[in-house]
């Protein structure tokens, strides 16, 4: 006569499994940490040398340069720009620059006929 013994699972083995996965997904993940209330990211009047060739510069009070040459108005020198130039348009903002300044500078910009405007800085984390 034969007993029917009902095989169980290794369950244990799985929970354990499941258990190491937990802990390496849990050691493998990285929490950024928050960054300091005095944490400056964009700073510009500290570079040395020059802007980079091809870059508007915009100063903390409004005014806009290009290569050392005051700029009156952003939708007028993007139209004198070559086409290769209006593709990706560098912008280096002063720290000290509003941000509702900037942004409204990038709109200009992009309804002036840029393609792309990409904002130089200086990297602020190591």
């Amino acid at each position: 006569m034969k007993t029917d013994r009902t095989r169980r699972e290794p369950t244990i083995a799985l929970i354990n499994i499941i258990f190491l996965m937990l802990i390496f997904f849990m050691a493998a993940a990285t929490l950024a940490p928050p960054l300091a209330q005095d944490l400056r990211l964009v700073r510009t009047a500290d570079l040395e040398g020059t802007a980079p060739p091809d870059a508007l510069v915009v100063h903390a009070d409004g005014r806009l340069t290009y290569r050392g040459a005051p700029v009156s108005d952003a939708a007028s020198h993007v139209a004198t720009l070559p086409e290769t130039a209006r593709a990706t348009l560098r912008l280096v903002p002063d720290a000290a620059l509003p941000a509702t300044d900037l942004l409204r500078l990038g709109e200009a910009l992009r309804r002036a006929g840029a393609g792309r405007v990409v904002m130089i800085t200086e990297r602020g984390l190591p």
